[in-house]
């Protein structure tokens, strides 16, 4: 028997849902859907099960993260139910409820909470290099016969792979409590879906010949395309891919990163920077710009979240630009400021954004559309 939730309309709308109680289940949002495949009815399902607080049932669903909010269903709804931001709504939520230690719903429902949890990492890391990498070499050392700073030598009597070495544990202490915490919520997520929702089981052997489908997906985001605004699709891309190469150079490849080569410009380390930077800053500017100007039903309302995850990503491009210039232009106390600044960023921003807010969904939707496929492909070998 369904449970209902009688006040699961006042704890969606934390999430920052809007207007759906005006749905009528007419089913055009479902109609002009290009993504709608088979039973896969969203978002009119989803958005009657949210209207009646059938908060086990969306707890089920993959259907939330098959959806790519490009707002046709939301410009066309004849009640102006909004149901593109249902979905988008419903996504936080669901990330909320994967997420054991509850922070997750203290970041979407609270700004104080996420602020304070981003300067109270930043704070961390600013003290760690004060104890243990502080600036004390002599500055005219560290110009190298280009004229760049050379950026692993900042303290005195430390060797540059001391210094690299020390911020690649780093790296790798910040991506185990971010690969933790974010495995741990994906579990969450796949106990939810395919072991609670599952209405048939699924034989070993199709986790493997459908895995194909979440490397595909979460590598090419292709779903995305059939949208009818390509640049959409194209933006999300590149952001995408930029962030992935950038996140893979710094937490694998950091001492073949971080070189004290400057020049030539045309260094591997710079292309793959400049690739990550170009499609990253050009998202940001474009996605903001229209979220100011409220441009398109996916621009309309704007959560707080989604402006703390733009400025953050915003504020790590620029710091990671800056540091990039004063090191070319030989300003050697700039740049080791500027590169702690940055870091300084970077880490509260990848250990709130990936596993507990907007970035997780680069991990929960591929896994969405595998759950879907195992599950599509299980009834088919059910019926045959």
């Amino acid at each position: 028997m369904a449970k209902i939730n009688p006040g699961f309309a006042q704890e969606i709308e934390k999430f920052g849902a809007v207007d759906f109680t005006a749905c009528y289940n007419c089913g055009n949002c479902t109609a002009v859907c290009p993504l709608v495949e088979g039973d896969n009815t969203f978002p009119r399902r989803l958005l009657r099960y949210t209207v009646l607080g059938l908060e086990e049932d969306i707890h089920k669903s993959p259907e939330p993260w098959l959806c790519y909010y490009c707002g046709d269903c939301s410009e066309t709804c004849p009640r102006e139910a909004n149901p593109g931001e249902i979905m988008m709504s419903l996504r936080r939520y669901l990330t909320a409820s994967y997420d054991w230690t509850g922070l997750s719903k203290k970041f979407y429902t609270s700004l104080a909470w996420e602020m304070g949890a981003i300067a109270l990492l930043a704070a961390v890391v600013i003290l760690l290099f004060a104890f243990f990498m502080p600036f004390t070499a002599d500055p005219a050392t560290l110009i190298n016969a280009d004229g760049g700073v050379m950026i692993n030598s900042f303290v005195e009597g430390m060797e540059p792979e001391t210094f690299v070495k020390r911020i690649e544990i780093g790296d790798w202490v910040m991506a185990a409590i971010i690969s933790f915490f974010l495995i741990s919520n994906i579990f969450n997520m796949y106990r939810k879906i395919v072991l609670r929702g599952g209405k048939t089981k699924i034989p070993l052997r199709l986790y493997v010949t459908e895995a194909w489908n979440l490397f595909f997906h979460t590598a090419t985001q292709i779903r995305f395309a059939k949208c009818k605004d390509k640049t959409y699709w194209a933006l999300h891309w590149l952001l995408m891919s930029g962030y992935g190469l950038m996140f893979g150079m710094i937490v694998l490849f950091l001492p073949w990163f971080q070189t004290e080569k400057i020049f030539p410009v045309l260094h591997p380390q710079r292309l793959i920077g400049y690739y990550a930077t170009f499609g990253i800053l050009l998202a940001i500017i474009i996605w903001s710009i229209q979220r100011l100007r409220r441009s398109g039903e996916n621009h309309k309302y704007s959560h707080k979240t989604d402006w703390a995850f733009l400025i953050l990503l915003f504020l790590t491009t620029l710091t990671g630009i800056l540091v990039h210039l004063f090191r070319i232009g030989g300003m050697v106390r700039a740049t080791y400021y500027m590169y702690v600044i940055h870091i300084a960023i970077l880490a509260p921003m990848l250990v709130i954004e990936v596993p507990f807010s907007k970035w997780s969904h680069l991990a929960y939707r591929p896994l969405a559309i595998y759950f879907t496929k195992l599950a599509n492909s299980a009834a088919e070998r059910s019926r045959s």
